[in-house]
């Protein structure tokens, strides 16, 4: 894959997290730009990183605008929804592992694909776009058809897709209604970034050769397979391969360790690295977030941790 113009489409919530003395942190971050975050971190900045979403014109919206764009991010030809807002949600941690509080109902990244012109024009001149199965699960019908619309007319025009089914069954009013629409998302994928406990939990894969397997008889050609801290699965032109997590002996908090491998990962196919290496330092770059509070590790660490061991 050639380095080029990135966009990730989704939406970007304002993040509380706990802080000492019983106080939260806020901050920005949402499954796609988490990996949008990452990417920007590890690509070249000659090259336009943008995330596509819509936005409010409260000053929770002007702040999150501004956050994106004081970091290299642009929002493209994105929407502004008069009278909306971000989403909001809260971390609560047991230990490492975390749980999450969601306001969302009406958040302006609902519309982000209510009028298919802009939305089209923000996926204009891409190399990558990635999207995931809550970008899906946002929008209602009309709207998931504009993006998916726009997104097979980026694809014929060269861009490549990367999606991450990423399901999450609250957002959906069915099992029956994701699997349609995520199937339909499949069949205009190029890299699947699929978490194989979601995939168990509405396919019922029995283990991520499985998951692989039915990728790959979707059309898709390049496949990775995460599942924890156990080995990621690698599949591209036929060939499987397990590549190791890296360990970590005392995580700190676990929110975005996958959206931030799906960023590395991309990073690395984009510099040129095979699919096999990219995994590798998409693991690497996962164990760093872990190791910090909230969703978005600080740009230097991403990049440290990138570089091969």
């Amino acid at each position: 894959m050639r380095a080029g113009h990135i966009a990730a489409v989704g939406e970007c919530m304002l993040e509380l997290a706990g802080a000492e003395d019983g106080l939260w942190r806020m901050g920005h971050a949402g499954d796609t730009f988490n990996t949008l975050w990452a990417l920007r971190a590890l690509t070249d900045t000659a090259h336009a990183c943008d995330y596509v979403s819509a936005f409010g014109d409260d000053p929770f919206s002007a702040a999150q605008i501004g956050f994106m764009q004081e970091n290299g991010i642009g929002v493209a030809a994105s929407p502004k929804i008069a009278g909306a807002r971000p989403g909001l949600y809260a971390i609560t941690l047991d230990g490492a592992e975390r749980s999450f509080t969601y306001w969302r109902s009406d958040a302006a990244a609902r519309r982000l694909a209510d009028d298919a012109d802009p939305l089209a024009k923000s996926l204009q001149n891409r190399t990558l776009i990635y999207f995931s199965g809550i970008t899906l699960a946002i929008l209602d019908v009309p709207a998931r058809q504009h993006l998916l619309d726009a997104l097979a007319t980026a694809r014929a025009a060269g861009a490549t897709v990367a999606f991450d089914p990423n399901y999450r069954p609250r957002l959906w009013p069915s099992a029956a209604a994701a699997k349609a629409a995520i199937g339909e998302a499949l069949a205009l994928t190029d890299i699947a970034l699929p978490t194989f406990p979601d995939e168990n939990a509405l396919f019922a894969d029995p283990k991520p050769q499985a998951t692989a397997d039915r990728l790959a008889k979707a059309g898709i050609g390049e496949i990775v397979v995460k599942d924890g801290a156990d080995p990621a699965l690698v599949v591209c032109n036929g060939r499987a391969e397990p590549i190791a997590a890296v360990a970590v002996e005392n995580p700190v908090d676990t929110t975005g360790a996958g959206d931030s491998f799906n960023g590395g990962y991309l990073a690395a196919r984009l510099s040129g690295h095979p699919p096999h290496e990219a995994a590798r330092r998409a693991h690497q770059v996962a164990a760093a977030v872990v190791q910090v509070r909230g969703a978005l590790a600080p740009f230097s660490i991403l990049r440290a941790a990138f570089e091969p061991i």
